[in-house]
């Protein structure tokens, strides 16, 4: 691990500022994705700014009836809310689906935010890829490829989000709330949130240098059957080879969001139109342009699978 410089930000929107003054600073809660990523040397920051003592760890009911997530709190908390099981059962059940409980009480929603991807690509710093070090080329295009995106991906980087959270939160119709370094505010709907690779794979979101992320807020709940169906190669720690965020309302206003098939959760409003047809009609809208390798065209019949064990679940 190389050296770096640390401090604690007292404000929003001072550690807005600490971080926009540096282009090496990052800012850092739960660490549990960080700080893997500097034991490695692959995120190499010289200034830390700590924002774990800021009063950003509380989930709080919004005046239009939805509720407000601070960004610092922390999943095993927000799987755990009351109200976040009542009325976004999606959510919490994605929550679980993930990691570990010892990382769930670390991990925070700003950090499952921004949680970088899982690529062993990625990860192996011998092997050249566009998103660790722009321009080297991408070793998953002609590399083992089972784990990777056939969604939205370009010749620069196939990778996907690792997250479950991001999913459902995508499915949930969430706004992202922030703060820049000059301390003005911004609310950024989730769909504009992350970034196709295009030919910028190492650019995930659409933050400036120092933009904080505050909370997510999620719109009031309209009831439905709330379902989160995650395929992976083992029942714990492991990430999803697809998923499902599913929110099926009565009134056909359903929402769909998938994850393991893009660089972002993915989301196709055609597609929820398109359930009354069953999973395979529904597939078929949401899968329009796949893009598949030998490795990971089994991801296509996988998703029509799961899809209509979804709505087998959404009926009992």
């Amino acid at each position: 691990m190389k050296p770096f410089s640390y401090e604690r930000a007292a404000s929003p929107a001072q550690a807005a500022a600490a971080a926009a003054r540096r282009p090496d600073a990052k800012f850092i809660a739960g660490g549990t994705n960080l700080l893997d990523l500097m034991k490695l040397q692959i995120e190499t920051p010289a200034h830390l700014v700590d924002v774990n003592g800021l009063d950003l760890d509380r989930i709080e009911e919004t005046p239009e009836g939805g509720i407000r997530i601070g960004a610092l709190v922390r999943n095993t908390d927000l799987a755990a809310d009351e109200r976040v099981r009542r009325d976004y059962g999606v959510l919490a059940r994605a929550l679980l689906a993930g990691a570990t409980g010892q990382l769930r009480n670390k991990a925070t929603t700003a950090g499952n935010l921004l949680q970088r991807t899982r690529c062993p690509y990625f990860y192996d710093t011998a092997q050249p890829c566009n998103k660790r070090e722009p321009g080297s080329g991408c070793s998953a295009l002609e590399g083992y490829s089972r784990q990777h995106a056939i969604l939205g991906v370009s010749d620069a980087c196939i990778a996907t989000n690792p997250s479950d959270m991001n999913v459902a939160l995508r499915a949930l119709d969430t706004v992202v709330e922030t703060v820049k370094a000059d301390g003005t505010t911004r609310s950024i709907p989730i769909a504009d949130f992350h970034r196709l690779p295009g030919d910028t794979p190492h650019l995930e979101t659409v933050l400036e240098r120092g933009e904080l992320i505050t909370a997510v807020t999620l719109p009031p709940p309209d009831g439905g059957v709330h379902i989160y169906r995650k395929v992976r190669d083992r029942a714990s720690y492991a990430f999803a080879l697809i998923s499902v965020a599913a929110v099926i309302r009565p009134n056909g206003a359903s929402a769909l969001a998938l994850g393991g098939v893009a660089h972002k959760p993915w989301r196709v409003e055609a597609a929820e139109a398109a359930l009354t047809g069953g999973p395979k009609d529904a597939a078929a809208a949401l899968l329009a342009g796949a893009r598949t390798t030998s490795d990971n065209a089994y991801k296509i019949p996988l998703v029509e699978r799961t899809l209509g064990a979804v709505l087998t679940d959404a009926r009992r």
